[in-house]
């Protein structure tokens, strides 16, 4: 492997389980959308999936996986995770609490494994993509096999 095909702590993770996996590597620049990047990529943006961090007024951390075209519904979110509300991480928190930064944020693999939501759309998809916690590196498995990693709640 090249250097800028190192494994990141993402794809050790499911090497450890025996998920296999496509990783896919794009040109990381901070200023891509995750439509951009599924462009580059040559993929169906619908399939592929961004990770976000929300907090509670309780103070409870919940991950949701939606596509990266779409806006995340808070009121939404709040009502599958049984809260009365959520809100965004605040971005600086992002890193002491899941050990990633803006645009390499992963499901798999954070300091901490909240709790996570995927948008149902991922149904519709034989594989889906999301960060492979690193900017500029993506993995690409079925849904299935990362239910093995994840124990997902009712999706958004």
């Amino acid at each position: 492997m090249s250097k800028k095909e190192e494994k990141t702590n993402v794809m050790r993770a499911l090497d450890r389980a025996k998920i296999q996996y496509t990783h896919r590597n794009y040109e990381p620049d901070g200023k891509l959308t995750g439509a951009e990047i599924a462009a580059a990529l040559g993929e169906n943006p619908q399939s592929v999936f961004k990770t976000l961090v929300t907090v509670s007024k309780s103070n409870e951390h919940y991950v949701f996986m939606i596509p990266v075209e779409k806006e995340l519904d808070l009121k939404k979110c709040a009502k599958a995770v049984d809260e009365k509300s959520v809100e965004m991480i605040p971005q600086k928190d992002l890193l002491p609490v899941t050990g990633y930064v803006h645009g390499g944020c992963s499901p798999i693999g954070m300091k901490k494994q909240f709790k996570t939501t995927i948008d149902s759309s991922a149904e519709n998809f034989e594989k889906i993509m999301f960060s492979a916690g690193k900017i500029g590196c993506q993995v690409e498995l079925k849904l299935c096999d990362l239910k093995k990693l994840l124990e997902f709640q009712k999706p958004i």
